[in-house]
């Protein structure tokens, strides 16, 4: 029995660890997006901190659709215009639950950064 108690405690503690990595990255790399069934984006739910200059993202949610976690572009990148045939191809990308690391027409799937 404490055995089965403390990898319990270990796999909690290596998956906070994991989530921990995430949020201490300021400006994020990476974000949340809610999908509809055929690809085109819904709107997505963050609790975000009280600053203007803080920008990562504590808990974000999808109050229709289907959550994926989507790259954040970088200065020089902007993100695809919504057209049937991006959708289509978001909607196949996101099968994974993930966009990280799908490129459409030689960029990356990515979304605008979070403004204050």
């Amino acid at each position: 029995m404490y055995r089965v108690i403390l990898i319990a405690a270990a796999a909690a503690l290596v998956s906070s660890a994991a989530l921990a990595g995430d949020l201490s990255s300021n400006p994020p790399t990476s974000t949340q997006t809610c999908l509809d069934v055929d690809g085109s984006s819904l709107p997505v739910v963050c609790s975000v901190p009280a600053s203007r200059l803080d920008k990562r993202e504590n808990f974000c949610s999808c109050p229709e659709g289907h959550q994926v976690t989507t790259p954040v572009c970088t200065s020089g990148q902007k993100p695809q215009a919504e057209n049937r045939t991006f959708v289509r191809a978001r909607r196949a990308a996101a099968r994974d639950g993930s966009l990280l690391g799908d490129i459409y027409q030689g960029q990356p799937m990515c979304v605008a950064p979070r403004r204050g």
